[in-house]
């Protein structure tokens, strides 16, 4: 379950760069698709908890990664118009160290040294993808800000959810905040879905299809049933494989190309993350409440 979620998440990569690519306007695209995703996934999380209900107090954290969930949509579908799917898949995978960071800052985590070598050899990392997809692209660094703010949002929303993870059902969060977060991006792209034309091809709506059910609402259901059998130590490895099936599927299905400073980017972020995984010294045992 874990391999096949990490899978899915990584094809959508590559299909929404193909339909953006044939026909679909990038904020039409993803408020459609969002909003044919939590439709779905209401259904099926009233079915299974009969509630939506959230505590007052936690509000605030709905709030916060609902907005996360906003810009990052904004940023995933227009990083994809103007960068390659790979070159966004290998600068996502700096997601990890953000969210260590973003830790650090708003909430005074303590991190090992084994983090800031990890944490900079993935910024250097991104560092060397940047300059080497800037050269090839007719946007030139817009594409490569958009994923790095991609990469960045998603590690917020993160450190967002978390609070709330420990007090209500993955499902539950997932289908208030992804509602909320939808509510402006369905206002900004009035005027895109005003220009859509919908006469798309048979393998561009199989393609939203896929888009709508595999990574929003099946790796949902996937990912979280394996996490409460395995735990979620095992399912953060399989996570940070994610970026690099990603690129795969753009190489094998776009036909794109990677340069060779994309290449040894992509190998100083796989080599940051898999440092700190490894080196990270093992938390203290939990102390007895007082």
């Amino acid at each position: 379950m874990l391999l096949g979620a990490v899978l899915l998440w990584a094809l959508n990569i590559t299909v929404t760069k193909y339909v953006l690519e044939h026909g679909w306007l990038p904020l039409a695209y993803g408020t459609i698709r969002y909003f044919a995703a939590i439709s779905i996934f209401w259904i099926y999380t009233w079915w299974r908890e009969r509630s939506f209900r959230i505590a007052r107090a936690d509000w605030i954290y709905v709030g916060i990664a609902a907005a996360m969930i906003f810009v990052n949509q904004l940023c995933f579908v227009y990083s994809l118009e103007f960068a390659h799917a790979s070159t966004v898949s290998l600068i996502f995978g700096a997601c990890p160290m953000f969210v260590g960071l973003i830790s650090l800052i708003f909430l005074h985590a303590r991190l090992e040294r084994s983090f800031w070598i990890g944490a900079a050899l993935t910024l250097a990392g991104v560092a060397l993808i940047a300059t080497g997809a800037g050269g090839g692209l007719v946007s030139g660094w817009k594409g490569d800000l958009l994923a790095l703010t991609l990469a960045v949002t998603w590690a917020s929303y993160t450190v967002a959810i978390a609070p709330l993870m420990r007090r209500y059902s993955p499902y539950r969060i997932s289908a208030v905040v992804l509602a909320i977060g939808w509510l402006p991006l369905a206002l900004v792209s009035i005027p895109q879905i005003g220009r859509q034309d919908f006469s798309f091809s048979g393998k561009v709506w199989l393609g939203f299809a896929y888009a709508v059910i595999g990574p929003l609402f099946l790796t949902n259901i996937l990912w979280f049933t394996a996490i409460a059998r395995v735990g979620a130590s095992r399912a953060s490895l399989f996570a940070n494989l994610q970026p690099f099936f990603a690129v795969f599927f753009a190489l094998i299905l776009l036909k794109e190309s990677l340069h060779a400073l994309e290449i040894a980017g992509g190998v100083l972020i796989f080599a940051g993350i898999a440092w700190e995984r490894f080196w990270r010294r093992p938390p203290p045992p939990a102390s007895a409440p007082p």
